[in-house]
C-alpha cells in the first residue's frame, strides 16, 4: 500500500533535505582534500561554521521527530509496543554505524569512522525514549550535555580510547566524522523539547502555509524523507564519479 505523506510534516522534511544537500557539498570538498585533488584548511573557521550547522540540525531534527513519531505511535501501540519499535529504531540505525565502521576500517583505513553521526543517532534514539514525554526535562538535560560536551572537548585529553563514545578524545585522535554523546546528545534532547513544544498530539502549534506542492521544495522534501539512504549511499557515488575523472584527465588512479 503506498505510504500518505500528507501525514508528515512537510517543513521538517525540507529542513532534513536541506540539511543532507549540505552535507553533500561538505564531504564533496571532505573528498577532493582527502584525495588531494583540491587542497583546503578543512578545520579553518569558514569550513567548521559550515560543519557544524550541518549536524546540529540533522540531530534537532532527530529529536523532533522522535517526538512526532512518538505522539502518533502512541495512540496505536502498546507501552510494550512503543518500547519495541524505538528499540528497533535505535539498534538499526547504530547497526548501520558499526557497519560504516567496518567499511571504513577496509578503505580507507586512515581515519576510519569509530563513532560518527550514525552511531550517535543510534544511540541517542535509545537513551531518548524514556525522555520523550518530558516537557522541560529534556531542555535542561541538553544544556548540561552541551555544556559539559564543550568543557570536554576544549580542556580534556585522555591516553585511552574507551570513553571516546561518550567525549573523551584521546591524543593524536584522527577520524573522518566523530560526534560524540557529549555534546551531541545534547542537541538531540533540545529538539526533543522543540518538537514537544512545536508539535502536539499529531498537529502544529503555530501557522505555517503549504508551500510543500512547489515543485523545489518537493525535491527537497524528497532527499528529506529518503535522507539514510542518501547518506549510506552519497559518498560512494562522489568517490566513484572524482576516481573516474581522475582517470579521465590524468590517465591514472588516484593514490
Amino acid at each position: 500500500m503506498k505510504k500518505n505523506f500528507s501525514e508528515r510534516f512537510w517543513e521538517i522534511d525540507f529542513l532534513r533535505g536541506i540539511a543532507i544537500v549540505l552535507m553533500i557539498v561538505y564531504h564533496l570538498i571532505f573528498d577532493l582534500n582527502y584525495f588531494g585533488l583540491y587542497t583546503t584548511n578543512l578545520d579553518s573557521l569558514p569550513v567548521l561554521l559550515f560543519l557544524y550547522p550541518i549536524g546540529t540540525t540533522f540531530l534537532l531534527l532527530v529529536g523532533i521527530s522522535l517526538t512526532v513519531s512518538y505522539s502518533r505511535a502512541n495512540k496505536k501501540l502498546s507501552k510494550r509496543q512503543l518500547r519495541l519499535k524505538f528499540f528497533k529504531r535505535g539498534t538499526s540505525v547504530f547497526g548501520l554505524g558499526l557497519i560504516i565502521t567496518l567499511v571504513t576500517w577496509v578503505y580507507p583505513h586512515n581515519g576510519f569512522i569509530m563513532f560518527g553521526i550514525l552511531h550517535c543517532i543510534g544511540l541517542s534514539i535509545l537513551l531518548a525514549y524514556p525522555l520523550i514525554r518530558f516537557r522541560n526535562l529534556p531542555l535542561i538535560l541538553g544544556g548540561l550535555c552541551i555544556i559539559l560536551g564543550v568543557f570536554l572537548r576544549i580542556t580534556v585529553v585522555v591516553d585511552f580510547p574507551w570513553l571516546l563514545w561518550l567525549g573523551f578524545v584521546p591524543s593524536f585522535f584522527f577520524t573522518l566524522d566523530y560526534f560524540p554523546l557529549l555534546p551531541w546528545f545534547g542537541v538531540v534532547l533540545m529538539g526533543i523539547f522543540l518538537g514537544n513544544s512545536l508539535y502536539q498530539n499529531n498537529k502544529r502549534k503555530f501557522l505555517l502555509k503549504d508551500h510543500s506542492q512547489f515543485i523545489m521544495n518537493r525535491m527537497v522534501c524528497f532527499l528529506g524523507r529518503h535522507s539514510l539512504i542518501i547518506y549510506l549511499l552519497h559518498q560512494l557515488i562522489i568517490v566513484g564519479l572524482l576516481y573516474l575523472f581522475h582517470l579521465v584527465v590524468n590517465g591514472s588512479r588516484i593514490v
